[in-house]
């Protein structure tokens, strides 16, 4: 199946069976795993998939594609090629449990990432491949952390997969790329009823990223600065620090002291 590459998608083939077949490793799929594709693009990791999954979706925005898939799989029973925009697909018609494997551009990573963790029916595992620099940041630690990153792993355990060379895609990116690994966590690390005002607070934090902590929640929050200090204080947080030197776990702490006033 021919297809030019659509840049404007940011589509890029993958055709190494080998980094293929280690992506499909990533997801430890079984024979009773429903696989979501998102972006099956020419169907090479789909081929892959179908081999080790009880069944895989496959959701494709293109619409030349999706026809060709279709036809490509017309004879595959565990198959189903949907054509469709995964940013308003509906999740909750998935199976329990099921396991996101994607290949996908950089313009859709964060809306996707939230998507799937914020879904009423979230994936059990989700393998993305994405740029190098981003499932880094997905995975980044405490002093080099963003909305993304705490969004993330507040609701599932991250870790970092095989890396990608650029000269493996056609036609080549500008950079690397690496599998990020998002494993569901049994509950989230935050409280459902608390869920809201946490991420207000972390939004707020990383409003104004360049500047410090107290001038950023006290602006996306409406406060007085010397009522943040205090709360700063009374949470065990310098008065210099910035929002992304903060762990999950600082910000539980001043969500928390924050609890009173908002």
């Amino acid at each position: 199946m021919s297809v030019a590459p659509n840049k404007a998608l940011g589509q890029h083939w993958l055709h190494d069976v080998d980094t293929l077949r280690a992506i499909v490793n990533e997801a430890n799929l079984g024979p009773a795993d429903t696989v979501l594709e998102i972006g099956p693009g020419l169907g090479t990791l789909t081929d892959e998939l179908l081999q080790v999954s009880k069944e895989v979706i496959a959701v494709e925005y293109d619409h030349v594609l999706a026809q060709k898939l279709a036809k490509k799989y017309k004879n595959t029973a565990k198959i189903t090629i949907i054509e469709h925009d995964i940013l308003t697909f509906n999740l909750t018609k998935l199976p329990k449990n099921y396991v996101v494997v994607a290949n996908i551009p950089y313009y859709l990573t964060s809306k996707l990432v939230r998507i799937l963790c914020e879904s009423t029916n979230p994936p059990k595992r989700a393998v993305l491949l994405v740029q190098k620099e981003v499932a880094r940041r997905i995975a980044s630690k405490a002093g080099d952390m963003s909305i993304l990153s705490v969004s993330a792993q507040v609701y599932n355990k991250v870790t970092l997969g095989v890396n990608v060379k650029a000269e493996l895609f056609t036609p080549p990116p500008k950079v690397d790329s690496q599998v990020v690994v998002l494993e569901r966590r049994e509950k989230p690390l935050v409280d459902l009823d608390t869920l809201p005002l946490f991420f207000r607070v972390v939004k707020a934090g990383f409003s104004e990223r360049r500047k410090k902590l107290r001038s950023s929640l006290s602006g996306g929050l409406i406060l007085p600065k010397d009522k943040v200090d205090g709360l700063l204080v009374k949470s065990n947080i310098g008065a210099n620090a910035r929002a992304q030197e903060l762990s999950i776990e600082d910000w539980l702490i001043l969500v928390k002291n924050f609890q009173s006033i908002l």
